[in-house]
């Protein structure tokens, strides 16, 4: 095990009904101004904005309203943002949505305290010194950013998308009521299902010494969330599987199931290239064809890692004949899975061609400036590989 730090400094707020009470929870903090971040208009349609404004007026709190955050939330709205926040005083900046709110709220603190463009943090040119504290209100179950150190963000006029980590970047409060997910569509429910499984599982495959109890914790997690998973999709307002699911999603991004183990995330760095150059791609339907495509192109370098995913997750029989039957089965398990609760599996159903293999690859890449690391590392060629094979 590798020696590690575990900070999680998020109150975490969780249970029914527990949105209303957004309003006293923000004044026991002693703030007076917020802004209110939100999308594009669904908590206005199921009653969420209205609950939450109340609960705001009820404790006296002041907010700005910013809607408009949309998926692979975008620089040019976190930049007007961060403006509005440093004009009208605002001391704390309230996300209610999911991952892509959340992401550009972090986005807007940070750059309130910034006298430059957020991008500069991104690309790892400055690191953030301060920010605003940031809330959240969770209806979707998905990025675990309303516990995680990260958030993305896309530069549309560079095509880029980018993350970086940042301790600013933990939520000051997290309130989750699985309730609010109740309206979430299958094909959404899918992306989070995906997306809780992959920040688990990129954690799980990376290259790092045993750790055993750290491994227990995060195939406990995979193996709720596809069980939870099946139950959603089956019955949307079923709420102990929408609570066990938006529970996953804040284990699984929080660096719980990473403790003792190094962390690169090299299927979401492909396909942060994927949805950055096709705004269409939702983030978990990329990483629902990418995850398959890389498992195959590498397991053969580590092949007990990939057999122990097998028996631990989908309890397929350990073959110590051909132990590397078993490793694949266990990433075609995965696959199918994914299939079966309406996910992509190949770029073509995603409309994606081969045209822009290469351009993504290099812009992984850095244009050969650096290599993802792994068992096996990757460089151009090998991103493009698993581009053909993803097809």
């Amino acid at each position: 095990m590798l020696n590690f730090e575990f900070f999680t400094p998020t109150k975490m707020i969780f249970g029914k009904d527990t949105h209303k009470r957004v309003g006293e929870v923000i004044k026991s903090y002693g703030f007076h101004k917020i802004m209110l971040h939100y999308g594009g208009g669904s908590i206005q349609k199921n009653g969420v904005y209205e609950q939450v404004t109340a609960s705001l007026k009820d404790a006296g709190i002041d907010y700005l309203d910013f809607g408009g955050a949309e998926p692979n939330p975008k620089l040019e709205l976190v930049e007007k943002g961060a403006q509005l926040c440093k004009d009208h005083g605002v001391e704390l900046v309230l996300a209610v949505g999911g991952g892509s709110a959340i992401d550009s709220a972090k986005e807007i603190a940070v750059g309130a305290c910034y006298d430059g463009s957020t991008w500069d943090f991104s690309t790892k040119a400055k690191t953030p010194r301060a920010a605003l504290p940031v809330g959240v209100i969770l209806t979707l179950s998905a990025s675990g950013s309303e516990m995680s150190a990260s958030a993305v963000i896309t530069n549309e006029k560079l095509g880029l998308k980018r993350g970086y980590n940042s301790e600013f970047h933990r939520p000051l409060f997290s309130i989750c009521n699985p309730e609010l997910t109740f309206t979430v569509n299958k094909f959404q429910t899918g992306c989070g299902i995906v997306d809780i499984s992959m920040h688990t599982l990129e954690r799980y495959f990376s290259k790092s010494p045993d750790t055993p109890l750290t491994d227990a914790i995060a195939e406990s997690v995979v193996r709720q969330t596809i069980a939870a998973g099946r139950r959603a999709i089956k019955n949307p307002e079923d709420y102990d599987a929408r609570a066990d699911l938006m529970w996953a999603s804040s284990l699984s991004h929080n660096d719980l199931t990473g403790c003792g183990r190094e962390t690169f995330m090299a299927c979401h760095q492909i396909e942060h290239e994927l949805s950055g150059k096709y705004d269409f791609v939702a983030h978990g339907a990329g990483l629902s064809v990418i995850f398959p495509a890389w498992a195959k192109y590498v397991y053969k370098h580590n092949v007990p890692r990939f057999v122990q995913f097998a028996n631990k997750v989908w309890d397929i029989p350990v073959s110590q004949e051909n132990p590397e039957e078993t490793a694949l089965a266990g990433i075609l398990a995965t696959e199918r899975y994914f299939a079966e609760i309406g996910m992509p599996v190949r770029l073509s159903q995603l409309n994606v061609g081969d045209e822009a293999f290469y351009e993504m690859a290099e812009k992984c890449t850095e244009s050969g400036g650096r290599t993802l690391p792994g068992w096996l590392p990757l460089n151009t060629k090998e991103i493009v590989d698993i581009f053909e094979l993803a097809k």
